[in-house]
């Protein structure tokens, strides 16, 4: 089974394209969704996050990524407090995402894409037989995320700001998909899918 590392910024269109690569049965793994719904509900990981950021991050009693949030993205200290957010959480991501990798081999897929916003810094790359960079333009990321998340402009480009540039992503993948609205993203798609002689 050959793994598929997707990244790209936010607002790039991920999860999009996940579906894509779906539709021609490749299955997928949303770390994101990982993260929100098994490792911020693990004991052992809230335990964690508690002591470094303190109850706050609490609403009846689990860790709501809204409270998380202007903590890692806002004010003085939010890089070095993003860095220790990850630094606890990946590791648990990772324990889920190995297993669900098991799982999507022995049902016999022919892949498995791992959409992971932050595959290079996490070392998500490492298990990675190729990675893909999910592009677009800043204005219609910025645009995307407000619509997305609900959020000002402000906001927006203050999470694009803590994500590796566009084109260092680039650099760093096997392949690029642009996601640019209007794009044919079935046929580049198609096109790596051929490449990697699933079809």
């Amino acid at each position: 089974m050959v793994i598929v590392g997707l990244c790209g910024n936010s607002g790039s269109g991920k999860g999009y394209v996940c579906n894509r690569f779906s539709s021609y049965g490749v299955a997928f793994i949303d770390t994101d969704k990982v993260y929100r719904e098994e490792v911020l509900t693990d004991e052992r990981c809230k335990s964690e996050l508690v002591g470094y950021f303190g109850s706050c991050i609490l609403k009846n009693g689990q860790v709501s990524k809204k409270r998380l949030a202007p903590l890692v993205f806002e004010g003085e200290g939010a890089p070095a407090r993003l860095e220790m957010l990850n630094k606890i959480t990946h590791k648990y991501i990772k324990i889920k995402t190995d297993e669900l990798v098991d799982m999507y081999d022995k049902q016999g897929y022919p892949a498995v894409l791992i959409d992971a916003p932050v595959l290079f810094e996490s070392g998500f790359d490492s298990m990675c037989h190729v990675t893909v960079c999910v592009t677009a333009p800043y204005e219609t990321k910025i645009a995307r995320i407000m619509k997305r998340d609900n959020v000002s402009r402000e906001k927006a480009e203050a999470r694009l700001k803590t994500q590796l540039g566009e084109d260092e992503l680039i650099k760093r993948c096997t392949y690029a998909i642009n996601n640019t609205d209007g794009c044919d993203v079935n046929g580049q798609i198609k096109s790596i899918l051929k490449d990697l002689s699933i079809e």
